[in-house]
């Protein structure tokens, strides 16, 4: 089973952390540099899942979920927040924006691959 997924962060760094986690896996891949790049990125896409940061810069993820939770198309896609942040209010707020679940960097690749396939699968 081959899902698409959007990863979302600023740091270039993470971006390809997490390319080089779920490809190997069988995932395809796509990223955004933050959430207005996210925005674009979605356009004409069906991502399986996406993955967002939250402290990014234009859009940060709580707006970007928001965002993608406003389109027809996305408004069921798995969205999943992957930061260094940790604070239960901040997770209550990203719940009530529309995410799915939260995981805590640094991240665990086999926990992403397996919450991934959770949430998308």
């Amino acid at each position: 089973m081959s899902l698409e997924i959007l990863a979302v962060d600023d740091s270039r760094t993470m971006r390809e952390m997490i390319r080089l986690a779920l490809e190997p896996a069988g995932f395809t891949v796509h990223t955004a540099d933050d959430g207005v790049h996210g925005v674009e990125v979605l356009e004409g896409k069906m991502p399986d899942a996406i993955i967002t940061d939250i402290n990014m810069p234009r859009m940060d993820g709580f707006e970007f979920i928001s965002a993608v939770r406003t389109q027809e198309d996305h408004r069921a896609t798995p969205i999943l927040v992957l930061t260094t942040e940790a604070a239960p209010e901040l997770k209550i707020r990203a719940r009530t924006a529309g995410a799915t679940g939260w995981i805590v960097k640094p991240f665990d690749p086999a926990k992403l691959i397996k919450a991934l396939q959770m949430v998308a699968g």
